[in-house]
C-alpha cells in the first residue's frame, strides 16, 4: 500500500456488480479526496449472492489500474470475500469506513436479505468497521449516477467528521433515479414489509430442453409513511439503519414466559 498520512482515514470500497461497473467508479469519484481510497471488488457480477463466502475453492487477487492513482484489486470471490481479503491481505488493518456500491438497482425492503451489496457492508460491520451500502433505483448499465455521487459525498463526509462512530454502524441507502434538484432530502426509515410475488417461467431452449426463469411482481404490504419504499416513492433518499443481530426480541420475551423453555 501507498504511504498513508496519520490523519487520513482509509476508505474501503467494494460492490457486487464487479470492479468495472459504472456504479463503483461513481462511488470512487464521490469520495476521492475524503481519505485514502482502496478498492477491492469482484471480477464478475455477484448480484443476489447474499452473505455467501467461498469455501473449498482458491481465491485469487489481481491488482488493477482502473481508477488512476487509486489502489484497486479484483478478486475471484464474493463481495463478502472481498471485505475479508481487504482487511487481512491488502490493508493489514481495519479501514475507517467501508462503502459498498453504488448498486445498479434497488436494495430496499426484502432485497436487503439477498443483496451482495449490503452483505459486503454487513460483513464490514460484523468486523467492527462502520459501513454503508449505496443503491440507485436504476438497473441500466448506463444509469445516471450524478445525483448519487452528490448524496454519497455529503453523507460520507459528514460521517467522517465524527471520530467516535459506532463501529457496527450499518446503513442501507437507496437513491431514487431522478435528477438531484428533484430529490426532497434524506429520510431515516424502517425497512418496509414488501416482497416479490415470485413464479418460475417455464421455457424451452433451442435443443428442446426445459429451463426456468425467475419472475415476480413487487408487492408492498406496508403502508406506513416511515418506510424506505414510501420515502423512495416520494422522491426522498431512504436511509435504513441495519443490524446483523437477527434476534426477534419481542418473540424471545414471549417464549421465555413459557415453562417449556425455562
Amino acid at each position: 500500500m501507498a504511504k498513508i498520512k496519520k490523519s487520513e482515514p482509509i476508505i474501503l470500497i467494494t460492490n457486487d456488480d464487479d470492479i468495472t461497473s459504472p456504479g463503483i467508479r461513481s462511488l470512487v469519484e464521490a469520495v476521492k479526496g475524503l481519505g485514502k481510497v482502496v478498492v477491492v471488488a469482484p471480477d464478475k457480477p455477484q448480484s443476489g449472492m447474499g452473505h455467501a463466502i467461498t469455501i473449498g475453492s482458491p481465491l485469487r487477487m489481481n491488482k488493477m489500474n482502473l481508477f488512476g492513482d487509486i489502489e484497486a484489486w479484483q478478486t475471484s470471490g464474493t463481495p463478502v470475500d472481498c471485505v475479508k481479503l481487504a482487511v487481512d491481505k491488502i490493508l493489514h488493518r481495519k479501514p475507517d469506513i467501508c462503502l459498498s456500491g453504488i448498486n445498479h438497482g434497488a436494495n430496499h425492503s426484502i432485497n436487503v436479505i439477498y443483496s451482495g451489496t449490503m452483505s459486503a457492508a454487513m460483513e464490514a460491520s460484523i468486523e467492527g468497521i462502520p459501513s454503508i451500502g449505496f443503491s440507485l433505483l436504476d438497473y441500466r448499465y448506463d444509469a445516471d449516477f450524478e445525483a448519487s455521487k452528490k448524496i454519497v459525498h455529503t453523507l460520507v463526509s459528514e460521517l467522517l467528521k465524527h471520530k467516535n462512530l459506532d463501529k457496527h454502524l450499518l446503513l442501507n441507502v437507496n437513491i431514487p433515479a431522478i435528477p438531484y434538484k428533484e430529490i426532497k432530502g434524506m429520510k431515516i426509515c424502517k425497512q418496509a414489509y414488501a416482497k416479490y410475488d415470485e413464479a418460475f417461467d417455464e421455457r424451452v431452449d433451442p435443443q428442446g430442453k426445459k429451463y426456468y426463469w425467475l419472475t415476480g411482481e413487487f408487492k408492498n404490504f406496508d403502508k406506513g409513511k416511515d418506510t424506505d419504499v414510501w420515502a423512495l416513492q416520494h422522491n426522498y433518499v431512504s436511509i435504513v439503519p441495519v443490524q446483523f443481530d437477527l434476534t426477534n426480541y419481542t418473540l424471545k420475551k414471549q417464549l421465555s414466559k413459557n415453562k417449556l423453555f425455562k
